[in-house]
């Protein structure tokens, strides 16, 4: 079984990465899931006539990247999620590569908690969302 880092095994300034590639197909799959239809994201007729020109990504797919960042490797498998605050600063389009980062910012040894930076960058190096996350790393 997969074990993610306990809250002894993490330090200040700790980070991980996930990268990837988002498809008209992951478009239409979180509309699905989450019910949200907005034309924003699934009708390029409609979206053409919006601000962005353009059909974009849910805000919360691009969201959704962080928690694979901190679901998968920091801290990882076991890590319970408490609190992410969010950050919309600039659209994602089909075809960008948004990379999801997490950086350990404080530890609360005391209280079992981890703070984390939280970013969403494109291939551009524009950062797309940014926030905090709350955690708690799985016991050791």
């Amino acid at each position: 079984m997969m074990k993610g880092r306990t809250i002894n095994e993490l330090k200040i300034g700790d980070a991980a990465e996930f990268a990837k590639t988002v498809s008209e197909a992951d478009l239409y799959l979180y509309a699905g899931v989450s019910g949200d239809l907005n034309p924003a994201h699934i009708n390029e007729v409609y979206a053409q006539t919006t601000f962005f020109k353009t059909r974009i990504a849910h805000g919360m797919l691009t969201a959704g990247f962080i928690s694979a960042v901190i679901g998968m490797q920091l801290p990882g498998p076991g890590t319970i999620y408490m609190r992410q605050d969010l950050n919309f600063k600039a659209p994602v389009r089909i075809g960008d590569t948004i990379t999801a980062r997490a950086e350990v910012i404080e530890i609360n040894a005391e209280k079992k908690r981890v703070r984390l930076k939280t970013t969403c960058t494109n291939q551009d190096g524009v950062v797309v969302l940014d926030g905090e996350a709350l955690v708690s790393p799985p016991k050791g």
